[in-house]
């Protein structure tokens, strides 16, 4: 399953896909978790030190190798450096497995333990000093959306990404990788902004969005969500003595996480469930396509200097694996 958390800056949604993915770990899941927001913050969610979490590499700096090997033996793609972010899979290219061993998650993913269970983390890296005034944050999560797009996964294996923070989702396609979105929003005209610009931009591609409330202090502020979101909400989490004692560098094991957000976590596991057994693999297929098209028209053509509208495998959608395999 592909899962992904958005929202406003300060909202909570990194803590929120932290606490999510530790959870989802200590299920015993196979997750890999995606760090594709600019200030890269999910590593200290999940117990990293600042030091331990800048040591992660960067998709970024592996992009030739990432496409490389993606590329496989593919007959439309005639090197690596015809490929950009968009570039969908055909017959030949390589399939990754959030399961996996290869050179990908050998060179970009590291793994972390925690208290129940561990997770792979994968991370876009941060904005360097070498990219000010030059480069724009979303080249980088670019390698995200070309390893979604070459993923197939089952329905007990998640890939949960921490994206960037408001609308700056848009500014790709990775916004439609996702079998469900969770936005999270603060009791607040801001932060109801965000869910209403998020919804009205999402609409056209079918993108699934369910609402979870963060900072709800009150009777008054749940009512202030429910009368705002309607039933896009799915549920809210409340007050926590175990996020602050983790915000101060504490690590307190999940276990002790309160019961009430606990019953929340496993609420957004149950929703993940039913959207992926809705999942359309021909139209998840035909939008990396789509887009694929669009930014070749836009500035891929004449960067690569083809038409890369000829990478497009006609009739080419990677299959999921099946339960008995899935875990293989």
């Amino acid at each position: 399953m592909k899962i992904a958390f958005v929202g406003k800056g300060g909202s909570g949604k990194t803590t929120l896909s932290g606490l999510f993915i530790r959870h989802l770990a200590a299920a015993g899941c196979p997750v890999i978790a995606v760090d594709a927001d600019i200030n890269q913050h999910l590593g200290p969610a999940l117990g990293l030190t600042d030091d331990q979490a800048n040591s992660v590499p960067s998709l970024g700096a592996h992009l030739s190798l990432i496409k490389e090997y993606l590329r496989g033996t593919n007959p439309l793609i005639g090197s690596a450096d015809e490929m950009i972010k968009t570039t969908p899979p055909g017959r030949g290219s390589r399939l990754l497995r959030i399961v996996d061993e290869n050179p990908v998650y050998e060179a970009c993913a590291r793994p972390i333990a925690l208290d129940e269970g561990s997770v792979r983390l994968l991370a876009t890296g941060a904005f360097t000093e070498e990219d000010l005034g030059v480069a724009c944050y979303h080249s980088k999560v670019g390698a995200v959306e070309l390893l979604l797009n070459h993923l197939v996964d089952g329905r007990d294996e998640y890939v949960v990404t921490d994206m960037t923070a408001g609308s700056d989702s848009f500014a790709s396609g990775l916004f439609t990788r996702f079998d469900l979105t969770f936005l999270v929003a603060e009791p607040t005209r801001k932060g109801i902004s965000v869910y209403r610009q998020y919804k009205e931009y999402a609409q056209d591609f079918g993108v699934r969005l369910r609402v979870v409330g963060n900072k709800v202090q009150s009777p008054e502020d749940l009512a202030f969500l429910r009368r705002e979101v309607g039933g896009d909400l799915l549920s809210s989490f409340g007050q926590s003595d175990w996020v602050r004692r983790l915000e101060r560098g504490d690590a307190p094991a999940l276990r002790t996480l309160e019961p009430a957000n606990r019953e929340v976590l496993e609420l957004l596991r149950s929703e993940a469930e039913a959207a992926f057994d809705q999942r359309d693999a021909e139209r998840y297929t035909a939008q990396a396509v789509h887009f694929h098209l669009r930014n070749a028209e836009s500035w891929g053509n004449a960067k690569v200097g083809i038409d890369l509208a000829v990478q497009i495998d006609k009739g080419f959608v990677p299959a999921t694996p099946s339960p008995a395999t899935a875990h293989a």
